[in-house]
C-alpha cells in the first residue's frame, strides 16, 4: 500500500474524505544514512493509501529546527503530496520570496501561509523576530508570484514566469470574546480575497466553531475547501494548550478536567484521547470538511488505529459526536445563532444580540478622546481631495529634498506628537487610520498590519503583556458602526525605505502605502444583506 496517489489540490477538492498528518521538525542535521525523525515518521506513515498529505512545520512553537523545506525534499521520495509551511517571523520579504522560488523550482507548491509563533529562544539569547510580512500580505505575495509577478527591469516593468502555489491559510476561531473572534473572521475573509486556496481552522476542542468557519464561508458566498484539525492529545500537551503555552491552541477548563480524570486510569487516557481525536475526524466527514489534519502522531500505528475507528463508525453518529464534542470557554461568543436541532450553528442566522448591539454600541475604554480626535484631524487635515490636503501636498513638496531649518522642525514636531499621542517608532509609512489610530509598531509584538495574529487569548497578546491591539481597534470602530470597513482593501506592505522620515510629508506627497494605485485590489466578500457585512 502507498499513501493517495492524487495531487493536494486533488485531495482537497476531491469528494473523497482524506486525511493527512503534521511533521514537528526537530532541532539538527539530516542526513540520508540516519534520517531526522519527523522524515523516518513520515517514510512510514506514507505506506498507508488513506494518507493525503503531509505537512512540514516552520519553526513551530518559535523554536529553532530544521528547515520545513529541506524535510519536505526528502520526504517527496515517498509520499508525492508534502504542505510547506510558510512564516513571517524569521525572515523579511525578500528572503520570503527566494524561498517561495525556490519551492516552486522544486516542485513543492502546496504552502501553508502563516504569520507564525513568536520566537521563544535563540543561540546566545532570544531570537530577533522579522515580521516584515503577516500572513495576509505573504497569501497575497504568493498569489501574485502565481499571476506572474511583475518586477522593475532595464526597459521598463518584466513579468516573470507563474508559478503553481496552492495556497492555504489559517483562522483562530477558538475566541471568547466578539472583540476578538471577529477580527479573526474578516482577516479570513481578506486572506481568501487576496487569494488563498485552502482553509485550516486553528486547534479547538469545539465543534460549533469548527462549524462556524464553515458557515462564515457560505454566508460571504466563498467556496473553499476546509481542513478540521485534530491534535491526539495527553495529559500533558492538554495542559500547555490549557495554560496557553502554545499559542492558538485551546482546551477550556471544562475539557482540562476530563483529561485529568481520564488520565488517571489504567490506560493514562490512551482509549479516550484516540476516541476524542476519532470522532472529531467523523464530525469533520459528516459535516462536509475536506480533510482531517491530525497532529501529534508519533507513531505510524496510532494514525492507523484513530483512522479505523474513525471509519468504524455509523453514518449518522457523527451528529451525536458534533453536540458531544463541544468544550467552549466560559461565556464564549459564537457568530451565528444555536441550532436547537443539532448543537452547532444556523446557517445564514447571525447572532440576533450581536445584531442589536450594532444600532446601540456601547462605548467602551478603548475609545477615548484621544481615538475620537485623532479621526477628526485625520478627516480634515490627512484626507486626499480636502483644501487642507492640498495646502500640505504644497507646503511639504517646497521643503522636499531640502534639509533645511524649517523642515527638520516639522519632522522633529512630527515625532514628539506621534510619540506621545500613539507611541511612534518614525516609520514613515504611518498605518494609524488602518488600525483605528492605534500604532502596530507600537502595540502590536507581531507590528501586524493587515488583522490579529492566532495567539491572543482572552483578549490578551500572546507575550501577555498587552491587550491585543485589534480587540482595541474593533471595540473603536464598532462604537463609530465602522466594523464592516475594518480589514479592508489590499493588504498593508510597509516600506521600509521611508524609515526615520516624515509620514506627513509621505502622506502628503503620495509616497505611502495609501498612495498605492487601486489596480489589483483584492475583491471584498459582502454580506449578503447588501447593506452591513455584520462584522
Amino acid at each position: 500500500m502507498a499513501a493517495d496517489d492524487r495531487s493536494f489540490r486533488q485531495v482537497l477538492t476531491g469528494e473523497r474524505f482524506a486525511y493527512g498528518v503534521e511533521l514537528v521538525t526537530t532541532r539538527g542535521p539530516s542526513a540520508p544514512d540516519a534520517p531526522a525523525k519527523p522524515v523516518e515518521l513520515g517514510e512510514a506513515l506514507a505506506g498507508d493509501a488513506r494518507l493525503g498529505w503531509l505537512s512540514v512545520t516552520d519553526n513551530a512553537g518559535g523554536h529553532p529546527a530544521l528547515s520545513s523545506d529541506a524535510v519536505a525534499r526528502t520526504l517527496r521520495q515517498r509520499c508525492p503530496n508534502v504542505v510547506v509551511h510558510l512564516t513571517c517571523k524569521d525572515l523579511n520579504r525578500n528572503g520570503i520570496e527566494s524561498l517561495a522560488w525556490r519551492l516552486a523550482s522544486e516542485g513543492l507548491t502546496d504552502v501553508l501561509a502563516l504569520t507564525g509563533d513568536y520566537p521563544t529562544e535563540g543561540y546566545n539569547g532570544l531570537a530577533k523576530p522579522v515580521f516584515d510580512l503577516d500572513s495576509t500580505a505573504l497569501v497575497s505575495l504568493l498569489h501574485a508570484m502565481n499571476q506572474g509577478l511583475e518586477v522593475p527591469g532595464r526597459k521598463g516593468p518584466v513579468q516573470l514566469p507563474k508559478t503553481d502555489f496552492f495556497i492555504g491559510c489559517a483562522v483562530s476561531p477558538f475566541k471568547s470574546h466578539e472583540a476578538e473572534l471577529l477580527p479573526q473572521y474578516r482577516k479570513l475573509l481578506r486572506k481568501v480575497a487576496c487569494g488563498a486556496d485552502w482553509v485550516i481552522p486553528q486547534l479547538g476542542y469545539d465543534m460549533r466553531k469548527f462549524h462556524e468557519v464553515q458557515l462564515l464561508l457560505a454566508w460571504a458566498g466563498l467556496d473553499r475547501p476546509v481542513v478540521g484539525n485534530v491534535y491526539v492529545l495527553n495529559k500533558t500537551v492538554a495542559g500547555m494548550f490549557n495554560r496557553n503555552a502554545i499559542p492558538g491552541c485551546v482546551v477550556s477548563d471544562e475539557l482540562m478536567a476530563l483529561v485529568e480524570r481520564h488520565a488517571g486510569g489504567p490506560d493514562k487516557g490512551r482509549r479516550f484521547f484516540q476516541e476524542l481525536a476519532a470522532r472529531q475526524l467523523a464530525v469533520f466527514r459528516g459535516l462536509g470538511f475536506a480533510a482531517g489534519y491530525l497532529g501529534g502522531i508519533h507513531k505510524p500505528d496510532a494514525f492507523t488505529e484513530i483512522v479505523d475507528l474513525a471509519e468504524s463508525y455509523g453514518s449518522d453518529d457523527w451528529m451525536d459526536f458534533a453536540r458531544e464534542l463541544q468544550y467552549p470557554q466560559p461565556d464564549e461568543f459564537y457568530l451565528f445563532e444555536r441550532d436547537e436541532a443539532t448543537g452547532l450553528g444556523q446557517a445564514g442566522q447571525l447572532n440576533r444580540a450581536y445584531l442589536q448591539s450594532l444600532d446601540k454600541p456601547r462605548r467602551t475604554r478603548n475609545v477615548t478622546l484621544g481615538y475620537r480626535l485623532s479621526r477628526r484631524m485625520h478627516d480634515r487635515f490627512f484626507t486626499p481631495g480636502g483644501m487642507a490636503f492640498a495646502l500640505g501636498g504644497r507646503i511639504y513638496g517646497r521643503l522636499d529634498g531640502h534639509d533645511g531649518f524649517v523642515g527638520r522642525g516639522l519632522h522633529a514636531f512630527e515625532r514628539a506628537v506621534k510619540a506621545l499621542g500613539y507611541g511612534c517608532r518614525d516609520c514613515g509609512d504611518c498605518s494609524l487610520p488602518d488600525c483605528a489610530y492605534l500604532c502596530p509598531m507600537a502595540s502590536c509584538s507581531k507590528c501586524g498590519r493587515n488583522g490579529p495574529c492566532g495567539g491572543s487569548r482572552d483578549g490578551i497578546c500572546e507575550l501577555q503583556d498587552k491587550t491585543c491591539l485589534w480587540v482595541r481597534a474593533y471595540e473603536r470602530l464598532k462604537y463609530h458602526r465602522q466594523t464592516d470597513r475594518m480589514l479592508q482593501g489590499p493588504p498593508v506592505y510597509s516600506d521600509a525605505a521611508l524609515q526615520d522620515t516624515s509620514s506627513w510629508a509621505n502622506t502628503f506627497l503620495r509616497r505611502d502605502h495609501h498612495a498605492k494605485t487601486a489596480s489589483g485590489q483584492p475583491e471584498q466578500p459582502n454580506g449578503k444583506d447588501g447593506q452591513r457585512d455584520g462584522h
